[in-house]
């Protein structure tokens, strides 16, 4: 029994150590990114996305995790949905972003032919143009260190849980990583 505390919460430890490794190299990395280095251009464990439109749009695509398919960036990092929020409005803002970034979005959001998810944008209040997944607000996960990564799935963070999205746009509640859990609960139910 205290077994299974203490592995809670040497995995609490590691997604902080993580976090905060992420947030230093994320302070320490400025510039940006010209893509395009090497490899096929497609992020590893993601399919091959639709390229963004020349708009500033975001390509939403699949990537492979510990929990099987799910919603991935167009950088391939993981998308997450939050229970705290209602379809069409987030209800993470202040410190909470500073671990839950909005999955931003601009113009149109274009797909890989595998999401089958509707994908929409809203406008936060601080003006923030945010993706939505079947009208849920979405978000990476700061302690998230790559493409694959999928640490805050299940976690209990800024007030509720994060799940991460499958390609139909069904949160996944599957929290023991063994790459089986599909779809559950219809939908956002539950919320």
């Amino acid at each position: 029994m205290s077994m299974h505390g203490s592995r809670s919460g040497s995995r609490l430890a590691g997604a902080a150590g993580v976090l905060a490794a992420g947030l230093l190299l994320a302070a320490c990395g400025g510039g940006s990114s010209s893509g395009g280095a090497g490899g096929s251009g497609s992020p590893p464990g993601s399919t091959q996305a639709a390229q963004e439109d020349g708009g500033g749009g975001q390509t939403v695509q699949t990537g492979d995790t510990e929990y099987g398919d799910v919603l991935v960036d167009a950088n391939g990092m993981t998308l997450y949905v939050f229970a705290a929020d209602s379809k069409g409005t987030s209800n993470c803002t202040g410190s909470c972003l500073q671990y839950w970034p909005v999955a931003e979005a601009s113009g149109t959001v274009s797909h890989s032919a595998d999401v089958t998810a509707e994908l929409s944008t809203i406008t936060r209040d601080d003006g923030t143009t945010q993706l939505t997944v079947d009208g849920w607000p979405a978000y990476t996960y700061a302690a998230d260190s790559g493409p694959g990564e999928a640490t805050g799935q299940g976690t209990n963070l800024s007030g509720g849980l994060w799940w991460v999205i499958s390609p139909s746009g069904s949160k996944i509640t599957t929290t023991d990583g063994d790459d089986t859990g599909g779809d559950t609960g219809g939908g956002y139910g539950g919320y």
